[in-house]
């Protein structure tokens, strides 16, 4: 069985005893019995792992490159981590819940769920009124928080950090909708138009998380306060601190460890063997300079290898109605980081003074 369909199954059942232990009391739109159980946990484990997905493709050239055990948000000494990789772990993982759950509605999966029209009739600027279908945000915010939130059973500083960022990710969700128009009048003319709320692209969601995350901030705890666990003196501290904390900005308490190396009692897997890239059309910066960020700054040498790549060429289409094409095979350069020879000069690592990634 494949990876990813493991991953999907574990998700499913972390979600499936959320269910259980929920209470699903809320009013007017939830369901009850087998049929709401079956649909909505599979709509939240689709929705945790496109949210890791997104993830994945965020931090594709990074050291840290979220890999499969990111949301399982491990233990270590059976002390969760809150480092700003974990604060983004949380805060899409909680996006892509609430983002599949709102699109299902939309879809008309959901029998208790509907569009969103409660500002219908409304002005809601010069020349347009709202009006339409508005995706239901509301809805995937509300169950979202039913199962993603009761993951933290706690009141100590890092449960509340990931009720935060949890926060976050499905704010960035209602941050990045568009408002989508329908042109109304004689001939064409938009004399006025109904305008409604649609989802954006989970891309821009991921996007705007990045952001976040580049920009997170660390709470600066005492530590002897942080050891207190659940006491009132720990409670008070920690609401102290995020009192002055912006809602819609990502928090993290611990500094990254060193992703250069690989950590398996952490889950780390090192840059070792990792791809970098170092030529090739419409690269950013950024994904030019991974070859240096992952290979040369952990201590590593970039190595060329040549792979052999077979795709589809010379496509014709034949009437009627098929289309044919050849199988081309060609030869393409890619770039590894691995260990630098014995025998070569010694270099001394360079690590850069930013957060490590």
């Amino acid at each position: 069985m494949k990876r990813s369909t493991l991953f999907i199954l574990s998700i499913t059942g972390v979600y499936s005893a959320i269910f259980h232990s929920a209470a699903w009391s809320v009013n007017n739109f939830l369901m009850t019995g087998p049929k709401a159980y079956l649909t909505f946990s599979s709509s939240v484990a689709a929705g945790a792992h496109s949210g890791m997905e997104e993830c994945k493709f965020q931090f594709g050239w990074e050291r840290w490159n979220c890999p499969e055990s990111a949301l399982q948000l491990s233990t270590h000494n059976r002390l969760r981590s809150a480092t700003r990789e974990t604060s983004f772990v949380h805060a899409i993982s909680s996006a892509g819940v609430m983002y599949t759950l709102t699109r299902n509605c939309s879809l008309g999966d959901f029998d208790s769920c509907g569009c969103d029209d409660s500002r219908n009739g409304r002005v809601g600027g010069r020349g347009w009124v709202w009006g339409g279908c508005s995706d239901n945000v509301e809805f995937g915010e509300k169950v979202s928080k039913l199962f993603v939130d009761a993951l933290e059973t706690g009141h100590d500083t890092r449960a509340l950090i990931n009720l935060h960022n949890n926060e976050v990710g499905r704010r960035a969700v209602k941050d990045t909708m568009k408002r989508a128009c329908k042109c109304h009048g004689v001939s064409g003319s938009c004399s006025i138009q109904t305008c409604w709320l649609q989802l954006a692209e989970f891309r821009e969601v991921g996007n705007l998380l990045k952001i976040k995350y580049d920009r997170a901030q660390k709470l600066e705890m005492d530590k002897r306060r942080l050891r207190a666990g659940n006491s009132a003196e720990s409670r008070g501290a920690t609401a102290e601190t995020f009192h002055h904390i912006h809602a819609t900005e990502l928090v993290f308490l611990e500094d990254s460890p060193d992703y250069c190396t690989r950590n398996a009692s952490l889950g780390h897997q090192g840059t070792e063997g990792r791809e970098c890239l170092q030529s090739g059309r419409n690269l950013s910066q950024w994904e030019k300079r991974s070859c240096r960020r992952l290979c040369t700054e952990c201590g590593l040498r970039v190595e060329e290898r040549r792979t052999e790549v077979v795709a589809s060429c010379n496509c014709k289409f034949h009437w009627c109605c098929t289309v044919r094409c050849e199988q081309c095979r060609t030869l393409v350069a890619k770039h590894f980081c691995t260990r630098r020879d014995p025998a070569a000069p010694n270099h001394s690592r360079q690590r850069s003074r930013a957060h490590r990634r």
